[in-house]
């Protein structure tokens, strides 16, 4: 598996432990920054990560920002894209489960550094169930009317 991960000023410090994260769990990524924690757009972080997931050069990537609203919109704008604002556990898991999510994003000033890295491991480690769940995946795919 090979990760794309990004943060605005917002998310940089969870970026930076979720790194560590992939790191403990031999899981191959690319910083797309920022890389220091200064005011930026987040759109500027967020596209990049979401078009190398969205072409296959990543299998998933992970985008942190204040609140991770920002970020999840500037994603799911890029087509193929289905990022999920996950700030729990059970959430993390069903949206890889049912929605087979390719992108994760959360805030740094709404959860905590513990359960952030928490969601991360679950989300990383869960499979989409495929099924019935597909049918559903196919519809957005095709665009929503």
């Amino acid at each position: 598996m090979k990760v794309a991960i990004a943060a605005d000023h917002g998310g940089f410090e969870y970026k930076e432990a979720i790194k560590r994260l992939l790191d403990e769990m031999n899981i191959e990524y690319k910083d797309f920054g920022t890389h220091e924690g200064e005011s930026v757009d987040y759109p500027d972080y967020a596209r990049p990560v979401s078009e190398s997931v969205a072409d296959g050069t990543f299998d998933k990537g992970i985008l942190i920002c204040g609140t991770g609203i920002g970020m999840s919109i500037a994603s799911n704008k890029v087509k193929g894209i289905r990022c999920a604002l996950v700030h729990d556990v059970f959430t993390a898991e069903v949206t890889r489960q049912h929605n087979d999510s390719n992108v994760l994003a959360m805030g740094q000033r709404v959860i905590g550094e513990g359960l952030a890295l928490l969601i991360v491991k679950t989300w990383l480690t869960s499979e989409f169930e495929g099924g019935r769940h597909q049918r559903r995946i196919d519809k957005i795919e095709g665009g929503c009317s």
